[in-house]
């Protein structure tokens, strides 16, 4: 029987979802002040630009993005439709909540796990904010706070959601804090297979003694952040390594930008480099990768193979 992935052109066997961006953001934004003052921004002008902006990532051979926006990232699955309908890119979804530093957990959500397991098996089941768009996997954050009682709950929930569907896990974490041994720790309590697992960012670090101890929970990683934070030279070298160390299987490539943006306050922090965008991967990363003696065929399947296997659950 032929797997399949859920994506908003519907399940695709993934065989066919081609070369794959595993983390950007079709849109990210402040869903209070977006539903309560929408005269603030404009909707049609993200959506034009995304258009713009995908059919670009096209051009360099790209046909999946997983975007991982979820509650507290203002989600909508209606910009994603669109923009796929204007281009042919396939969007795999997210479910889930953001909540590290933001307030919906602990003012509305707090001791409330079972509610969240239901929300997210329904995304995952039913479809995504009223549509039959039905999320591909989970997302769930642990930053510089840590694990607090509040994001370990969220963290429990997704874990008992993924056990539940069968649907694998995206955790946002940071290595300053090492929250990713945290996040590892508690999906092991719950009973999540490790290989269902990715770890975003692990990239923003290069201490490989670090990802090592990562990566020996048996998760895969994203090296999900070109032209953010980390310089490119820095994240090259630490790719490099890991590929010499025999961990070319278990990493994932991609940007972790945010695509839609309405040039307001939010957009211009949010446009923190000219670097951090859908292209920078294939005009500026892979090809000195490649001078640097990466296997190339090992740096595609950093954006296909890996991905794929993440994303229906079979280790490589």
């Amino acid at each position: 029987m032929a797997l399949t992935v859920e994506t908003t052109q519907g399940p695709v066997e993934v065989t066919a979802l081609g070369r794959t961006l595993v983390h950007e953001h079709l849109h990210v934004g402040a869903e209070g002040l977006r539903t309560q003052w929408p005269h603030l921004y404009d909707r049609d002008a993200d959506r034009e630009h995304a258009i713009a902006a995908v059919r670009e990532v096209m051009h360099r051979g790209v046909r999946t993005i997983c975007d991982p926006s979820c509650m507290d990232l203002d989600r909508d699955v209606r910009l994603n439709l669109a923009v796929a309908e204007a281009t042919g890119m396939r969007f795999v979804m997210a479910t889930g909540v953001y909540g590290a530093n933001y307030a919906s957990v602990p003012v509305f959500l707090r001791g409330r796990l079972e509610l969240l397991v239901e929300c997210f098996v329904h995304d995952l089941t039913v479809g995504i904010q009223g549509t039959e768009v039905k999320a591909a996997f989970l997302k769930c954050a642990a930053d510089t706070p840590g694990m607090t009682p509040d994001i370990e709950m969220v963290h429990r929930a997704i874990a008992r959601a993924s056990l539940a569907t069968g649907a694998p896990i995206m955790a946002h974490s940071n290595p300053a804090v090492q929250s990713g041994l945290e996040q590892m720790r508690i999906f092991r309590e719950e009973g999540v297979d490790p290989h269902m697992v990715q770890i975003a960012h692990t990239g923003d670090t290069d201490d490989l003694d670090h990802i090592e101890a990562l990566l020996a929970t048996g998760c895969s990683i994203g090296m999900d952040r070109y032209g953010l934070h980390l310089a490119t030279d820095r994240r090259n070298a630490t790719v490099r390594a890991l590929v010499e160390r025999g961990y070319g299987n278990r990493m994932m490539l991609g940007h972790d930008s945010v695509v839609a943006l309405d040039g307001r306050d939010e957009a211009k922090r949010l446009r923190t480099s000219p670097d951090n965008h859908l292209t920078f991967l294939f005009d500026g990363v892979i090809e000195p990768l490649v001078r640097q003696g990466v296997d190339r065929a090992v740096l595609e399947a950093m954006l296909g193979e890996n991905v794929h296997a993440w994303l229906t659950g079979v280790p490589r």
